[in-house]
């Protein structure tokens, strides 16, 4: 057993005492955040709230919970995270596999296009006549189908696709399977690591996306949740008047921003756990060669 010096104690110490200052850095606004969410109009306003609520009241998610607007953009927000994820999922790996064999033609050439996009992005100008051309403009299909690959997520997944034994594939051609059979029936199910990172860096892209909803979609009803996180934290006072039966007076507009940052956050913060296991083994197995 190897010895613990003293050296070695003092820098696990200072380990210690750096990371937990980086994590405490990183952890109190989220606590300030949650702790305006549920204070009163006055503390938030006077700044008494610092890491606990004042005043304590659920009034702020009461609005939140009772205005429509927000749950139709938090579920538009599910149905990009969801279908919006299958499709990247089907489509990448569509891609990645014949390209991880080595005895398709032409394959170089296609990396190397692959490549390029990761070097050079194209001017929005283009990209928005392109759209409007596929009739996308206004629909919820332009936040999916322009980017169903990653070109990051694409290689992630054919450097997995490349550590699985090529005698594994011939065997199942030698049983007469085609190539979409092997794919579907041999390979996928072997990919459940990989599947569960790119699919979840898919889905917290999607959640997150605000860029593309501002520049490709015009009405308020297919607001993503992103798009109307930003509407409420730039003009909440205007927010406040959407419809919704509660004495506004007792609210104000700091206390909801907090509460539906917080909500916006919350599918995120509870998939992320349940994932986080396949997380290094689904980027590093690629990487490893026998």
């Amino acid at each position: 057993m190897r010895k613990v010096t003293k050296g070695m104690r003092i820098f696990q110490l200072f380990n210690v005492i750096f990371l937990g200052l980086v994590g405490s850095v990183s952890i109190i606004p989220i606590v300030n955040v949650w702790a305006q969410s549920f204070s009163g109009a006055n503390a938030i306003l006077n700044g008494k709230v610092l890491l606990w609520p004042v005043n304590f009241t659920l009034i702020n998610y009461d609005y939140v919970l009772h205005n429509e607007t927000i749950w139709r953009a938090f579920a538009i927000s599910i149905f990009l995270a969801s279908v919006g994820t299958m499709i990247n999922l089907v489509m990448t790996s569509s891609l990645a596999y014949p390209l991880s064999r080595p005895e398709y033609r032409g394959s170089r050439v296609i990396l190397l296009f692959i490549m390029f996009t990761m070097i050079f992005s194209a001017p929005l100008v283009p990209v928005y006549l392109w759209i409007k051309q596929l009739q996308l403009l206004d629909t919820l299909w332009v936040l999916i189908i322009p980017g169903a690959i990653s070109a990051f997520n694409f290689f992630v997944m054919r450097s997995f696709f490349q550590s699985i034994p090529s005698e594994l594939i011939d065997s199942g051609r030698m049983d007469g399977c085609g190539e979409a059979r092997i794919l579907w029936g041999i390979v996928l199910p072997l990919t459940k690591p990989v599947m569960a990172t790119i699919g979840l860096f898919y889905a917290v892209n999607h959640w997150n996306n605000y860029t593309s909803a501002v520049y490709f979609i015009n009405d308020r009803k297919l607001y993503p949740l992103q798009v109307k996180v930003q509407e409420i934290i730039s003009n909440a006072s205007m927010v406040m008047q959407e419809g919704v039966s509660i004495d506004i007076s007792q609210m104000t507009p700091e206390g909801i921003k907090m509460a539906v940052v917080l909500v916006s956050a919350l599918p995120m913060i509870i998939v992320y756990p349940f994932l986080q296991r396949y997380f290094v083994k689904g980027l590093l197995i690629g990487s490893i060669k026998s």
